[in-house]
């Protein structure tokens, strides 16, 4: 398991709860509607016994669950569901996914992000619950919060107070 150099860094504690590439890859199947055993690993080509670590790892890190609500739920092929915290990274997987798009021709693109309604493709960005506005422009920053440790105090500057 990765472990951030900085503990008190939210982009280290990312890193520490997604930790391998696959994590990702896992729970973007799950997330697509894919949650039995069989499902995933014909998906994503994986051998049974290593899947079912990968399984376990991420259940552990309460990303996933095991979901003995499904149909048919039985110990040959067990389904499985993100958790709250598991669903969270979603928003992570869309802007993930275009910021892989963004750099192909619309014709190379092998996957991409639609409104199921019309199946217009769509354009993810991150925006302030609080106003709409996006984020990813310039006028916003990362400032220092009031938990910062030293490592953080150095990097970022304190934030100043709302006009």
């Amino acid at each position: 398991m990765t472990r951030a150099r900085i503990p008190d860094c939210p982009l280290a504690r990312s890193v520490e709860i997604i930790d391998r590439w696959w994590t990702l890859e896992i729970l973007h199947v799950v997330l697509c509607g894919h949650t039995r055993f069989s499902a995933i690993r014909r998906d994503l080509e994986t051998p049974a016994d290593v899947l079912a670590e990968r399984i376990a790892e991420l259940t552990e890190k309460g990303l996933l669950e095991a979901d003995d609500t499904a149909d048919d739920a039985g110990p040959d092929d067990p389904a499985y569901r993100a958790t709250a915290l598991g669903r969270s990274l979603r928003p992570l997987l869309l802007v993930m996914a275009a910021f892989g798009n963004h750099r192909l021709a619309p014709e190379d693109r092998s996957v991409i992000l639609v409104a199921e309604e019309t199946g217009q493709e769509v354009d993810p960005v991150v925006v302030d619950r609080a106003t709409g506005r996006r984020i990813d422009t310039a006028g916003f920053v990362f400032a220092r919060g009031p938990k910062a440790g030293e490592q953080v105090a150095a990097r970022y500057p304190e934030a100043r107070a709302g006009r």
